[in-house]
């Protein structure tokens, strides 16, 4: 059984996002939502372009810790709050980059991972938190 340090960080996990996956991603998750590949539509209703969807951008944050983790039933619990979209530009990709740190290893075995997801610089989720066991 390993342990949890506290401070220890993730390994680092860059994704690059495109319309591709977008649309797969449509049809995985079934939410067709137009601001998802339509760059009109989006636009219409004042984003600056097609948006990443907010649940597929919080399980990427998830593959970074059950990457770490190399068990994703070690995954007990996770939560996040969207506070900027990820913006897919249609002749390229949008970069995602992830971090990760144990924040808190608790009595009971397990632990408190602080995720961090930014694009362009910015978070894109609010109070990412995964509760890992060990």
């Amino acid at each position: 059984m390993s342990t949890f340090t506290a401070g220890e960080e993730l390994t680092p996990l860059t994704i690059d996002v495109t319309r591709e996956q977008l649309v797969r991603y449509a049809g995985a998750s079934l939410d067709f939502n137009p601001i998802h590949w339509n760059e009109a539509f989006a636009k219409e209703v004042g984003l600056p372009d097609v948006i990443a969807h907010g649940m597929l951008t919080m399980a990427l944050g998830a593959r970074l810790v059950t990457d770490w983790l190399g068990d994703p039933g070690r995954l007990v619990d996770y939560f996040a709050r969207f506070t900027r979209p990820v913006v897919v530009p249609n002749d390229g990709a949008a970069t995602i980059e992830f971090t990760g740190k144990v924040a808190v290893v608790n009595d009971d075995g397990t632990a408190r991972v602080d995720i961090t997801a930014k694009f362009e610089g910015k978070a894109v989720l609010g109070k990412a938190q995964a509760v890992v066991r060990a």
